[in-house]
């Protein structure tokens, strides 16, 4: 109850009557201030007019008032500068560390939001807060999910961030690791990941104009040339990432059981993704560069764009013949390495070299594709909210994921309408 109390106070949801302290005086609260999120009073910088004299500084927080000494704030001169001490009930006074008495206000939650709170908290439907959508303004949810899709786009970039200093500031494998979990599309994302941080690019780039060799690297890694078979090209490849492994001195490869293949399409098995991602690899030689000098879609449809070597437009694994398929990349796999590659790319290349032109591109690639179907995105239609673009659904998978599914309604802004209607 006590994030609701704080919750109260941020957004001014005070009961409609003058408030005094518990020792009579005047309050005026002029601005609550900024939550703070670290050590120290819970809002910065609150500006009030106590008595009809204007204070500026801190504001701490408890359901309480005897937390205040709990949690050591009297022996603590971190706390001196609170200048008002709001709990829910209190039997006591607080004191600074030279034994000054803080003026302390008695505050309860209106009971109107205690009662939506609870409704969303125990919610059965998804969204739990769907009542309120078709009453937003257009203003409204556009501005919500355009700081969502932000939110999202900075948080890609971290990870981005995060892949780039392992990769000792290489951009082409930084990329090439990224596009290579979401060849896994979802289930075998952890796999391909794992994978990709095995690839010695430096080795492979010279043999990339092989795309035997690069098939032999991309296989023999991935643990999937490790047992006996009596297939001709099987044989083969098992031959060459032999010599490779001990020209090269490549790592052990993965432990193959880590694929998964369980309820998979045979398009979607490893070995297809595998063998179209070592095409995409061959084939495409500066893949980031030419990704990053894209102004259009078509040009990264293109540049995505893969098919495989001979071998597999017969197979799905190894010593299992199919019939003729050409396994091209289809379009909306290409759509979703678009989304979940190249634009975040785009996005964290502008941020790191300071070119707000990628961050628009990336912007407006998101604007031009059409959303994503999946049950996310299905259940807020449903609801009532419209989902044409990319942006759309790619602000409510984040929406989903940061605060429907951790219950964190108080840090929502459909939460927020929904608290404080009548």
């Amino acid at each position: 109850m006590e994030q609701l109390l704080h919750y109260v106070w941020k957004h001014k949801i005070f009961p409609l009557k003058p408030l005094y302290t518990t020792m009579g005086l005047s309050i005026e609260v002029i601005d609550p201030g900024l939550p703070n999120m670290h050590a120290g009073p819970d809002f910065f910088n609150a500006k009030l007019k106590i008595d009809g004299t204007l204070w500026v500084g801190n504001v701490e927080m408890h359901m309480d008032a005897a937390d205040w000494y709990r949690h050591g704030h009297d022996t603590d001169k971190t706390y001196d500068s609170v200048i008002l001490h709001v709990c829910a009930q209190s039997d006591c006074t607080v004191l600074r560390t030279n034994g000054e008495a803080i003026p302390q206000l008695l505050l309860t939650c209106p009971e109107e939001v205690v009662k939506h709170y609870d409704e969303l908290r125990r919610a059965d439907t998804h969204p739990p807060c769907y009542s309120i959508l078709p009453t937003l303004s257009k203003l409204s949810i556009h501005s919500w999910l355009t700081a969502l899709q932000t939110e999202r786009f900075e948080q890609k970039a971290a990870v981005i961030a995060s892949r780039l200093e392992r990769c000792q500031n290489h951009w082409e494998d930084t990329f090439f690791l990224t596009l290579a979990r979401n060849f896994g599309f979802g289930v075998n994302g952890d796999a391909f990941e794992t994978w990709a941080r095995l690839i010695p690019f430096r080795a492979v780039d010279k043999h990339r104009d092989s795309l035997f060799q690069v098939e032999a690297f991309f296989f023999g890694l991935a643990g999937l040339l490790e047992e006996e078979h009596t297939d001709d090209y099987y044989v083969q490849l098992q031959k060459e990432f032999h010599y490779l492994r001990h020209k090269f001195q490549l790592p052990l490869p993965m432990d193959n059981s880590l694929w998964r293949f369980l309820r998979l399409r045979p398009t979607n098995f490893p070995h297809v993704r595998l063998a179209q991602l070592a095409y995409l690899y061959h084939r495409q030689q500066s893949l980031f560069s030419r990704i990053i000098e894209a102004d259009n879609l078509e040009q990264l449809r293109q540049i995505l764009s893969a098919r495989t070597s001979a071998y597999w437009e017969e197979h799905f694994q190894f010593d299992k013949a199919a019939g003729k398929q050409v396994k091209t990349l289809g379009y909306g796999s290409q759509q979703l390495l678009v989304i979940n590659t190249v634009i975040p790319f785009l996005y964290a290349y502008g941020l790191h070299k300071g070119e707000d032109s990628l961050c628009d591109r990336a912007t407006r690639f998101l604007e031009e594709l059409k959303a994503e179907n999946n049950y996310v995105t299905r259940r807020w239609y449903v609801a009532g909210l419209p989902v044409e673009t990319a942006a759309d659904s790619q602000a409510l998978l984040q929406l989903q994921k940061e605060y429907c599914d951790k219950k964190k309604c108080l840090y929502c802004r459909f939460g927020y309408e929904y608290l404080r209607r009548k």
